[in-house]
């Protein structure tokens, strides 16, 4: 009677369907845990590969670029140069 009933039904194609899904769910999920917790930094100690601590004179570095850009004028490089290095903003000295 059920001899030649060996076919995949409605439900067979449902199911497996969502498996397919669930299973690259998984690797994905796998693959981005184990990438997120290769990039993080050690505990404790000191900063490598990606995730490098920026050197003290790196935001200045960063503004001097700026200004010889032409991004911003003096006035506002030796304000914010002031800012940086802690000092009351006020006239530039020169």
């Amino acid at each position: 009677m059920f001899w030649y009933d060996h076919d995949v039904s409605g439900w067979g194609l449902f199911a497996m369907t969502v498996s397919m899904v669930l299973f690259w769910a998984l690797i994905i999920t796998v693959a981005v845990l184990l990438f997120r917790a290769l990039a993080r930094p050690p505990h404790g100690g000191e900063h490598t590969g990606w995730h490098k601590a920026p050197t003290p004179g790196h935001a200045e570095q960063i503004l001097a670029e700026r200004y010889a850009r032409g991004e911003i004028d003096e006035e506002e490089y030796a304000r914010r140069l002031a800012t940086l290095r802690g000092s009351p903003p006020g006239p530039a000295e020169q």
